[in-house]
């Protein structure tokens, strides 16, 4: 389910919709802000929203996102 298998294609794998949302982190964002982002982008081949927190959950995991007091989802440099 994190890595791509021969039952899970490669755009449908956690560590690729994780990629993803992380791209859409230019700017902090609110978690409804980025969904709605993220669903756009995927029009062709919906994802569901507990899918998309479970990558959003794999980027917390590896450290690569923090959540602000503020509210906002932002990208983590490396000194925070």
């Amino acid at each position: 389910m994190i890595l791509p298998t021969k039952n899970i294609s490669s755009d449908r794998a956690l560590l690729t919709l994780a990629g993803k949302v992380f791209e859409g982190l230019g700017s902090p964002r609110t978690v409804s802000g980025l969904w709605d982002e993220f669903r756009m982008q995927q029009e062709t081949r919906p994802v569901s929203y507990p899918f998309f927190i479970l990558a959003i959950d794999l980027l917390f995991l590896m450290k690569l996102v923090s959540f602000s007091e503020d509210g906002l989802i932002r990208r983590r440099t490396g000194g925070q």
